[in-house]
């Protein structure tokens, strides 16, 4: 049975065998993928999307605020990768597709960064199971997860079942207009004199799109 983030105070630090399962099981060779973790358990691997997940990328600075708002303010997060200075957020399948159009129709989305979105015929290369450098066995609080900056490729939120929870477009959307708007903050106003702080005005930007996730 699935589960979201919020049922517990810690994420995972490392993939677990069921974790690892949901990962291959997005190949055409689940078996062949196990076989080789099973022996290599510090090799990255490449899977296909559009099956068991999609894939947001995001450079570090917005990924970190995109994570961390999913955290703070709305239902967390399903697995996050650091890898290549950029933040991958697994999503729920389609939602490479829907998510860049739902960003182009919300006033908010051309404050956000490009977004790399990988979906049904695309690949992406996902950490080890386990970092070549673990350092510190203990996880990090959710809270702290959006300000880890990962020297090398590896989880900051693991797999750790067998059908976690994933974002849908709809809570990526909702996180990534309230990053976004962080992104414009300088002087405490926008160039029409909107308050920065005002975050009632982002739930009433992003409520206005159809279909997203209730703030």
């Amino acid at each position: 049975m699935s589960r979201t983030p919020r049922d517990s105070l810690h994420t995972a630090a490392y993939v677990t065998p069921a974790g690892a399962d949901w990962l291959a099981s997005a190949s055409r060779s689940p078996r062949g993928v196990q076989a080789l973790w099973a022996q290599h358990p510090a090799t990255s691997v490449p899977l296909p999307c559009g099956t068991a997940f999609d894939v947001v990328s995001m450079d570090a600075l917005f990924g970190r605020r995109v994570v961390s708002r999913l955290w703070t303010d709305g239902p967390g997060t399903g697995p996050v990768a650091a890898q290549g200075g950029r933040v991958m957020l697994f999503a729920t399948p389609g939602a490479a597709q829907r998510l860049p159009a739902l960003l182009g129709w919300e006033e908010w989305g051309g404050a956000a960064p490009p977004l790399l979105c990988y979906g049904w015929g695309d690949t992406v290369t996902v950490p080890p199971l386990y970092p070549l450098d673990p350092g510190p066995a203990d996880p990090e609080p959710p809270a702290d997860i959006a300000s880890y900056d990962a020297p090398s490729p590896r989880w900051l939120v693991a797999p750790d079942v067998r059908s976690p929870w994933l974002p849908g477009p709809e809570v990526l959307l909702w996180a990534c207009v309230r990053a976004a708007r962080t992104l414009r903050v300088g002087t405490g106003t926008d160039a029409d004199g909107t308050d920065t702080d005002d975050t009632d005005a982002d739930d009433r930007a992003v409520t206005s799109a159809p279909a997203l996730f209730p703030g």
